[in-house]
Formats: C-alpha cells, sequence, structure tokens
C-alpha cells in the first residue's frame, strides 16, 4: 500500500454542490436588490470560505462588514433550506470511498464550507463511510490553503504526513496539501480546470474517482 491516511475536499471534490451554492448565494444577492451571477461563475467564487464568496459576488461598492454580516446570515438561512435540491455524490465517488475504507486506509474530510453544513452534507451522502473526522471551516482554525486543519488531521490519524494523500479539485486545495507536506491528486470533474490543478504543483490530475483508487493503493 502507497497511503495510509486520505484527506478529501468535499464541494467539487465529492458532492456536486454548485447549484445549490450559486441559487442560494442570488437568492441572497436579490433579497438586497444586488444582481445575480450565472450558475457557472460560482466555480471560482466558491472555495475559499463563505465570507469570501459573499464579498466576491457582492458589488465592489456594496462590500462592507456590515453589508457581508448581513449576507451571511441571509445566505446561511436559504441555504439551511435548500442545501440539498441538486446537491449530490459525483459518479464513482461512493465505490471510491468503499474501495479505499475496505483497503483498510483512514479516511478524513476537509472543506472551508460552514462545519455544521458540512457535517450535515456528509451524514447525508456518505453516512456508511467510516471517515476519522470531517472538518469544515471553524472558529479559531485558519481556512484552507494554511495547513493547520490537515496536519490536525495527520495527528488525529496518527499518521506522518508522508503517508497521506491529500485530494481536491482547486488550487486552494493543491496549496493545502502540499503545505502541510502531503502529495496531492487535483480532481478535474470538479469546479475548476486541468491547467489550475497543475500550476499549483499538483502530484497528480485526474478525470475518474477510479484513478484515485490506483494512486492511494
Amino acid at each position: 500500500m502507497k497511503f495510509k491516511g486520505m484527506i478529501f475536499d468535499l464541494d467539487g471534490t465529492l458532492l456536486d454542490t454548485l447549484e445549490d451554492l450559486a441559487t442560494a448565494a442570488n437568492a441572497t444577492l436579490e433579497q438586497y436588490g444586488f444582481s445575480t451571477h450565472p450558475v457557472d461563475s460560482y466555480r471560482y467564487f466558491v472555495g475559499d470560505g463563505l465570507k469570501n464568496l459573499i464579498q466576491r459576488i457582492l458589488p465592489e461598492e456594496a462590500v462592507s462588514e456590515e453589508q457581508l454580516s448581513q449576507c451571511i446570515e441571509t445566505f446561511n438561512n436559504i441555504y439551511g433550506k435548500t442545501w440539498k435540491v441538486r446537491t449530490a455524490p459525483y459518479e464513482g465517488i461512493v465505490e471510491m470511498l468503499d474501495s479505499l475504507a475496505a483497503a483498510g486506509l483512514q479516511l478524513a474530510i476537509l472543506s472551508n464550507k460552514p462545519h455544521e453544513f458540512t457535517k450535515i452534507c456528509v451524514k447525508e451522502f456518505f453516512s456508511d463511510c467510516p471517515f476519522v473526522c470531517v472538518y469544515g471551516q471553524r472558529e479559531g482554525v485558519p481556512k484552507k490553503p494554511d495547513p493547520a486543519g490537515a496536519l490536525e488531521i495527520a495527528g488525529e490519524m496518527g499518521l506522518d504526513v508522508s503517508e497521506i494523500l491529500y485530494v481536491g479539485d482547486t488550487a486552494t486545495d493543491m496549496k493545502t496539501g502540499n503545505s502541510a507536506g502531503m502529495k496531492s491528486i487535483g480532481v478535474e470533474w470538479g469546479f475548476r480546470d486541468r491547467a489550475e490543478l497543475q500550476n499549483h504543483n499538483a502530484w497528480k490530475v485526474v478525470s475518474t474517482p477510479a484513478e484515485v483508487v490506483s494512486h492511494a493503493l
């Protein structure tokens, strides 16, 4: 076995959440009278935490701490009711996780999605997967690409970083894994393209979940 543990990003890696995120964000903008964005634009708005998402979608002249706070609260209320309308695992993801778990690898999730939303998404779609830990963005823990969360998970797994693969779909994910001293796999079925992953030093870029298994075992 090449590796003993794996850390996965969630949105764009395990789950296709784009439409539900875009719908909630656009509904938030509409509530405050701002123009909305095409769903596909959200591929580049998401991935770096909720505050950054809201800051990116607001008109530049409307960005203030008060407006950000109001929009974050509104988004949380809307997304809390609509987060699983279209969200689903990408094809082959459940089988991938089953294969990795059956081979004895320790699995975990590290997301910049708010922690509570991360937990409910994983409970809904991956309740049978024996994750060692599932972490979203938490108070007091720097968000990705800071490696703090990945290193915390390595400690909980009891593994050296050289024994862990980090898997994600964005430059932020590649930076996270690499900064933690882990090999990083970029998945091109997610929110960003192969070039972004390669330009940020992905160890491997894969086009199917089955390829993740082949590189891990």
